[in-house]
């Protein structure tokens, strides 16, 4: 593997810490930092971004907790409170968060629109960006909401489209726009969100995938989704990773894909 390859969507939940107040949430079993070393050690993976899960909500503690543990090989990406005080941003900048979850698709509160157009401008003008996921029916609707959008955002999943995907159809016309802005990514995670075919090819988004890295390898990024929420039995990792090399056959591609653009955006050095 690529030295400084990158793991730029997983989550930890480690036992003690208390589940959300939305009423949705539901920890994951063996899911802690100790099995998560053991992924990153068989995949040869050297970075790590850990995103907050919603399980807990707007307190970060057990990512956190996970990131000091990690050192500078880690970044977080947080969920917050809209009336989170600027000492806080800072503070979390501090220990390496460097972008804010906005989770339009999971109900009761986590988040929404308005909320995240409001919240984006305290945080882009500090260097953060957005880690936006919501469905990707909704991308034609939602064009000009995220346009508006200051600074830079992350668009999760391979755009989490449901159900058959139309390759020409607006949803994914709207998203290869976006990249082109110069200031969108997208994720190549979690297949299985838009896939009906399932492992270990996921045959129903590799065309969506390889289009993606062919038309704009410079805005994409791996994930892994570890320890993939609600899904039985887990997906393998090592499967995930290895689509890779299916979707990029240009190794330039992959490492751009792999190292470049998650240290561009997550300030590793």
């Amino acid at each position: 593997m690529i030295e400084g390859a990158t793991d730029t969507h997983m989550h930890i939940y480690e036992p003690g810490y208390p589940l959300n107040e939305f009423g949705h949430a539901r920890a994951e079993p063996a899911a802690g930092l100790v099995d998560y070393r053991n992924e990153i050690a068989r995949l040869g993976l050297s970075r790590t971004v850990i995103v907050q899960p919603s399980a807990y909500g707007t307190d970060n503690r057990c990512t956190l907790a996970a990131m000091a543990a990690l050192g500078e090989a880690a970044r977080g990406v947080a969920i917050l409170p809209e009336d989170v005080s600027d000492a806080e941003i800072t503070r979390l900048a501090g220990l390496g968060m460097r972008g804010l979850r906005c989770l339009m698709d999971i109900p009761a509160g986590m988040m929404d629109w308005d909320r995240t157009r409001r919240m984006a401008p305290r945080f882009t003008e500090r260097g953060w960006h957005l880690v936006l996921q919501f469905a990707g029916a909704e991308f034609p609707e939602r064009e000009q909401a995220l346009r508006a959008l200051p600074g830079h955002f992350i668009i999760d999943h391979l755009g989490k489209f449901a159900g058959a995907l139309d390759a020409d159809g607006a949803a994914i016309a709207v998203l290869f726009r976006l990249l082109d802005t110069g200031r969108v990514w997208v994720k190549l995670s979690a297949p299985y969100h838009a896939d009906r075919d399932g492992p270990p090819h996921y045959r129903d988004v590799q065309d969506l995938a390889r289009r993606l890295v062919a038309h704009a390898p410079e805005r994409c990024l791996w994930g892994s989704n570890w320890p993939h929420p609600g899904r039985t039995p887990r997906p393998d990792n090592a499967t995930l990773l290895a689509l890779l090399a299916e979707w990029a056959p240009d190794p330039t591609a992959v490492r751009k894909i792999l190292v470049d653009n998650p240290a561009f955006l997550y300030g590793f050095g």
